[in-house]
């Protein structure tokens, strides 16, 4: 008799993330299938969410390139941010901590800030309401981190599962300039270990930043988590997605001189337990 094959399950597949994140900091395989549809792994990421000993200051959006943004219908995708793994960039080198076992990658990114508290109700934003609703630009890293090592390696519907690949969000200075410029002014560049590895602007991303936040505002209330005033929204990485490693350093250099600089530190195991 032939055994059925196994179904995704959206709580089990939380679980054993949510596992890995608090106690080993590893998980070399994924558990079980791989998400069939984006309803499935957005499910997958609440469960995470409801079970995670936090509250979420603001959502990560990433890129999910073609061929997957025709076959899923979407060109970006989200994940949380939460309170207690955002910290501010300053003139020193930021700690930052990654599964030193899993997957790590800096991201260098611009972040837009919620002006107020997002209706409850509202599902649709057009561009321009997006930008309404955005109180300033500040220049910021994304932490990419997974203890699953290839959690990029399976297309977005898994990265979608572990929290978007997110581990942290260092938020520097507010750039003034940029919030009205068009995308093609939001410029970066990449540095690792004193190398340089990338730079470009925000026009590589289908609509720029500012569709990030639409996309995060129509995607989270959908979902029962509408924006709220002060979340962070990190809008997509700029000069692409760097691996990175414990002991490696990055500077990340934004338009009108704005630096930030941060060092990786294997965490291990997180500070937190799961509850």
């Amino acid at each position: 008799m032939t055994k059925a094959p196994e179904e995704f399950s959206p709580k089990a597949t939380a679980e054993a993330f949510i596992e890995a994140r608090a106690s080993s900091g590893t998980l070399p395989t994924y558990p079980g299938p791989f998400p069939p549809d984006l309803t499935d792994a957005y499910a997958a990421q609440d469960a995470a969410i409801n079970q995670w000993p936090d509250e979420i200051a603001g959502w990560k959006v990433g890129r999910i390139p073609e061929p997957f943004a025709g076959q899923l219908g979407a060109d970006r995708l989200i994940g949380p941010i939460f309170s207690q793994l955002i910290k501010p960039g300053t003139d020193d080198v930021v700690q930052a901590g990654i599964y030193g076992a899993g997957f790590a990658a800096v991201e260098g990114e611009f972040i837009l800030e919620i002006a107020e508290d997002a209706p409850a109700d509202k599902t649709e934003w057009s561009l321009s309401e997006a930008r309404d609703i955005a109180a300033r630009v500040c220049a910021g890293i994304e932490i990419a981190s997974s203890p699953f090592p290839a959690i990029n390696d399976h297309g977005p519907l898994v990265t979608i599962t572990d929290f978007g690949n997110n581990y942290g969000l260092i938020k520097g200075p507010e750039i003034r300039t940029l919030l009205d410029m068009p995308p093609d002014y939001w410029e970066c560049e990449t540095y690792v270990d004193g190398e340089k590895i990338g730079a470009a602007n925000a026009a590589g991303m289908p609509g720029g930043p500012i569709e990030s936040l639409r996309y995060a505002l129509s995607n989270a209330a959908a979902r029962g988590r509408p924006l709220k005033k002060g979340m962070l929204i990190s809008t997509g990485a700029v000069t692409g997605v760097h691996q990175v490693h414990a002991g490696q350093h990055a500077e990340i250099r934004f338009v009108t001189g704005v630096s930030i600089r941060c060092a990786f530190e294997d965490n291990g195991i997180h500070q937190h337990a799961a509850e």
